[in-house]
């Protein structure tokens, strides 16, 4: 797992509150970083990012975190220790796919699938999981294929259609695996009438090594969908993505460094390497 691509997650003010809450629901989790702007957590070994963005956005189910429960215990620890302040999507029980699942929004919006199952030897506990409605309902799987063809060390793992006769129309994803750059992920259809779409309440975090990888990601993500500022795009399914160059980071917590820097990255719309040096 290269941690190159992580999930961006919206809050109004209180990332490090959330980004605390989340360590104490998870084991093997930290905060690694803290400034008024962005905290940067680990649960389980998944990175994330809290980002202090204001009212402007709020996160919806289009994006959750599917996480693998491999005992009675520690599923029922979890929904209960998220479900506190929060709601069910869908209350913990027995389910066709699974003995134990459960879908939760916790008191910070987020939202979390939790099941029940056995994790193979090195495989990632939690993922960030696509929900496509409305509009991007029956686009799951040609969003998988886009997004294997254009990052590195990426590969469709599992694909489940529903059939004839199901609940949902036949050949529409019912469960999806995938990795990019080594980061795994899941994606499914969902028909019915939802009141939320992909926004940038959760967006995905791409961390750069090179000008080379940034224009490429940007010009390729980019097509069919729209560029904003600050390193921020929406691709041709309406997900939101983060273009940023790995030094940033340390850029950022620069006393010396940091205004001019950002300074800089509110002037740009895809993000310049050598002009952030340089500041």
């Amino acid at each position: 797992m290269n941690n190159n691509i992580f999930p961006c997650l919206w809050f109004d003010g209180k990332a490090k509150e959330a980004a605390d809450f989340y360590c104490t629901v998870f084991s093997n989790s930290k905060v690694t970083a803290n400034t008024p702007m962005v905290v940067h957590f680990e649960i389980e070994g998944k990175k994330l990012m809290g980002l202090n963005g204001g009212p402007m956005f709020t996160i919806n189910p289009s994006i959750s975190l599917f996480v693998t429960c491999e005992t009675n215990e520690e599923i029922e620890r979890i929904y209960n220790k998220l479900f506190e302040g929060g709601t069910t999507m869908m209350p913990l029980d027995k389910y066709p796919w699974s003995e134990k699942y459960a879908w939760v929004a916790d008191k910070f919006g987020m939202t979390w699938q939790l099941m029940l199952g056995e994790l193979p030897e090195g495989a990632q506990k939690i993922v960030a999981s696509f929900l496509f409605v409305g509009e991007q309902y029956g686009k799951a799987q040609d969003a998988m294929k886009h997004y294997t063809s254009i990052f590195p060390n990426s590969a469709i793992y599992h694909l489940e259609v529903y059939k004839a006769g199901e609940e949902q129309p036949e050949g529409s994803l019912k469960f999806g695996h995938f990795a990019l750059d080594g980061e795994m992920f899941a994606a499914m259809d969902g028909t019915g009438n939802h009141n939320f779409k992909f926004n940038e309440g959760v967006s995905l975090m791409v961390e750069c090594e090179t000008q080379e990888e940034i224009n490429n990601y940007w010009t390729k993500l980019t097509e069919g969908g729209e560029e904003s500022r600050c390193g921020w795009l929406k691709d041709k399914f309406g997900v939101s993505w983060q273009i940023v160059p790995k030094v940033l980071g340390r850029l950022m917590t620069d006393p010396a460094k940091a205004q001019r820097v950002m300074a800089e990255v509110m002037k740009m719309k895809k993000l310049d390497i050598q002009t952030l040096t340089n500041a």
